[in-house]
């Protein structure tokens, strides 16, 4: 009989183990399309040891022991890891403008326009300025000849605005449009211009007459997939941004009124699509919300993020006015691909920009080729900019290496805080 028994038990390891190669690899396989390991090199005191496990990063705490604190740690049990340890890099197409329309002209680059309906990035920069200098938060309309509105945005703290009138028109190699551009500071119409053409060479400079002041708001949203797959990241990922909150905080001291909130989201059937929390100027209570978050449920790879982003943008109190309006979108999965998904994903990049609202990508381990051009064309379309997780530190699964020139690499939450304050406040 104790034989026996001994037997079942060798049989059951033996099929546990099974069990979770098969996990591991169904997980890998979903991803898919990844890249090999960053290969960028960092002086040996830079970052921790790459050799270094991920059991031991886990494991290693904060400098003068675990953490002491009832707040829950990411969600997860166990001692809360230090920030500083996930690295990152980032990559801002709309600077690098350039590199990113010979991308685009690539063969692969087309097929992702087709993919996500991005067909054309012919731009129009705008900057406005006024005596006291750049003018933060001033709108932009665009129309077309018919007088109909076919883009808005809104000026950033260096009073300049992008403008895409035909990102979503399939029709390539028609001949190029003219249009009206209209420049608004408050309520009022300052400047309006006609036959301007949308891929204009030069940046289209607009003075203003009139004191511009510098709104003392700033807005930072985090929406954050919180689904089974973010499990390898998102004890590390909720240790950063609650870093990253209490030192942006710090740093704007009595300069800002800093507006958070924290978002959650996973699948359609998982036991909630979005966790919305509102905006707040309590520090302390986003930061709790960012911790109690666990990652469970999704199943298939697509995620619902237009769910999310459609509940970011359109059921939250956005400030009216604002030096910045900032959006994090933490992700490892795109949205379905759906007909209405994808044409929801559309509409929402443009609301974005016409409110204000610049989509920053921070895309985590696992996340595929054709949901890094996505992020891409979001940042691109609304003024933000595209940050990546990289495998320098060791945590995680593997991270796509980006089709990006060359970058720095940097700890998450450093490069998260500079841009923040970067969107924030002045030079």
């Amino acid at each position: 009989m104790g034989g026996r028994l001994k037997r079942w038990g060798l049989l059951l390891a033996v099929l546990a183990l099974l069990v979770s190669g098969c996990s591991n690899s169904e997980r890998n396989d979903a991803a898919g399309n990844r890249a090999g390991s960053n290969t960028s090199s960092q002086s040996a005191n830079t970052f921790e040891s790459a050799n270094t496990s991920k059991d031991d990063r886990a494991a290693a705490p904060a400098e003068g022991g675990e953490r002491e604190t009832s707040e829950p740690a990411g969600g997860q049990s166990g001692p809360e890891p230090r920030p500083g340890q996930l690295t990152a890099g980032e990559w801002n197409d709309t600077l690098n403008w350039s590199d990113w329309e010979n991308l685009l002209n690539g063969q692969d680059g087309y097929g992702y326009q087709e993919r996500w309906g991005f067909f054309n990035f012919r731009r129009l920069v705008v900057e406005v300025s006024s005596k006291d200098g750049p003018v933060a938060d001033a709108i932009v309309i665009v129309k077309d000849k018919s007088g109909q509105f076919v883009w808005e945005s809104r000026t950033d703290l260096l009073g300049r605005a992008f403008a895409y009138a035909e990102l979503f028109d399939d029709q390539r190699e028609r001949r190029e449009s003219v249009y009206s551009v209209e420049v608004q500071v408050g309520q009022d119409i300052v400047k309006q211009y006609e036959n301007v053409p949308i891929s204009r060479q030069e940046v289209l400079k607009i003075n203003v007459d009139g004191k511009s002041d510098l709104p003392d708001t700033a807005d930072i949203m985090f929406v954050v997939d919180t689904t089974g797959s973010m499990k390898d990241e998102l004890q590390y990922l909720a240790s950063e941004l609650k870093d990253v909150v209490r030192r942006v905080d710090q740093e704007s001291g009595q300069r800002l009124k800093l507006r958070l909130s924290a978002n959650f989201y996973r699948d359609h059937y998982d036991d909630y699509v979005v966790r919305p929390f509102p905006f707040t100027g309590d520090v302390e209570q986003a930061v709790k919300q960012i911790a109690a978050q666990t990652a469970e449920g999704g199943g298939d790879y697509p995620e619902a993020v237009d769910e999310a982003l459609t509940d970011a943008l359109h059921e939250h109190e956005w400030s009216r006015e604002a030096r910045a309006r900032l959006l994090f979108l933490v992700l490892d999965a795109p949205p379905h691909d759906d007909s209405r998904s994808l044409a929801r994903m559309r509409d929402l990049t443009k609301d974005a920009a016409r409110m204000g609202v610049r989509i920053i990508p921070v895309v985590s381990s696992g996340t595929n080729i054709d949901t890094q051009y996505l992020m891409r064309f979001m940042a691109a379309a609304t003024g933000g900019t595209y940050l990546f997780l990289t495998d320098h530190s060791g945590i995680g699964n593997d991270h796509i290496e980006p089709d990006v020139g060359e970058y720095e690499v940097q700890y998450l939450n450093d490069l998260l805080t500079g841009v923040i304050l970067r969107y924030t406040h002045p030079q």
